[in-house]
């Protein structure tokens, strides 16, 4: 019982680490790619203040722990299966430089997993439609405020000259930087908490009361320490597609994108909801975009990762379904 609860919090603790290099390019893309930041500086930055967050609340945390599917079905097989169906996932729009969801994959992952091991009734279904509804409406939301955001901005300093608006933005930007890699710290690695608090309850180590989950500290601590290391190692192929290959970006482009995602993730852990920084600053970067000019947003590329979006979810479920037939004779 012991070494299998030690391969669930270690496979946890490496997809959260897998995940601060995926995402890191979520909150330091745009600051890099406006010259406002070395990428050395932007992933320390993004680094201590993805620490910080990830300290942050437990509202995330609970959601994946008890929200997603009926405990008493989750086994530590599945859990074993959904985590290895993410952090492949992971890898492979890695590699290929897609930026593409870790929540998705993870939800993907641990409802393909519980729906192999018990079916469709262990799953809470109720709760499961409204975190599938945040997941693909949060980056039209994102979208739609960086537009309006941006759109005042540019009004706001239309008789500035433009090299006084490009010192304000850089200055501005690194508050924007900053708060995004803070509400990701804060919305991703919960993520990761969640699933060892979901282990921990499964082997009776941790008490859920009512609605909510007491995740320990050295969980906490944990999963804050490898998101920070991960963000630490970069993740340079996906840093280049959301900083220069979906449009090209100033620093008051930058700062609307940044601010708008933060606004999004802000409300969204608050209310316990996970959703995808990817897909939240994706959304807002192409906002930006559109509203300069519509043929500045490189739509093929876009393309591309709406594609990873659409297929992150089945994919991951149908992975963490085969992991599962590979694993149970393990446990």
């Amino acid at each position: 019982m012991f070494l299998a609860l030690a391969l669930i919090v270690l496979l946890a603790l490496v997809f959260d680490y897998i995940n601060g290099f995926h995402d890191t390019a979520n909150a330091i893309a745009t600051v890099v790619s406006t010259g406002v930041l070395s990428a050395r500086n932007a992933i320390l930055m993004a680094a201590v203040l993805n620490f910080g967050g990830a300290l942050l609340g437990t509202q995330v945390a609970t959601t994946i722990a008890k929200g997603i599917a009926d405990s008493q079905f989750v086994v530590p097989a599945v859990i074993v299966a959904a985590l290895l169906a993410a952090i492949v996932w992971n890898l492979i729009t890695w590699w290929f430089g897609i930026p593409s969801s870790s929540s998705h994959a993870l939800v993907g992952g641990l409802a393909g997993a519980v729906v192999a091991q018990a079916g469709l009734g262990a799953l809470h279904t109720t709760k499961l439609k409204e975190v599938a509804t945040f997941l693909v409406i949060s980056p039209v939301v994102g979208f739609f405020i960086a537009m309006i955001i941006i759109i005042l901005l540019l009004w706001i300093c239309r008789r500035m000259a433009g090299h006084r608006v490009n010192v304000a933005f850089r200055k501005l930007q690194l508050v924007s930087a900053g708060a995004m890699a803070f509400t990701h710290g804060t919305n991703d690695a919960q993520k990761a908490m969640g699933i060892i608090a979901l282990a921990l309850i499964t082997y009776g180590k941790l008490e859920a009361h009512g609605a909510k989950v007491d995740v320990p500290i050295w969980v906490k601590l944990a999963c804050a320490t490898a998101m920070g290391l991960g963000t630490m190692s970069g993740g340079w192929k996906i840093i280049r597609t959301m900083g220069t290959k979906i449009v090209k970006l100033r620093p008051i482009h930058g700062f609307a994108a940044e601010t708008s995602a933060a606004i999004v993730l802000f409300t969204t852990a608050h209310l316990g909801i996970p959703v995808s920084t990817t897909h939240v600053i994706s959304g807002a970067i192409m906002g930006v975009g559109a509203s300069m000019n519509v043929s500045a947003v490189r739509w093929g590329v876009a393309g591309n990762i709406l594609v990873a979006w659409v297929l992150t979810i089945p994919i991951s479920a149908l992975l963490a379904a085969g992991f599962l037939k590979l694993v149970t004779p393990l446990f």
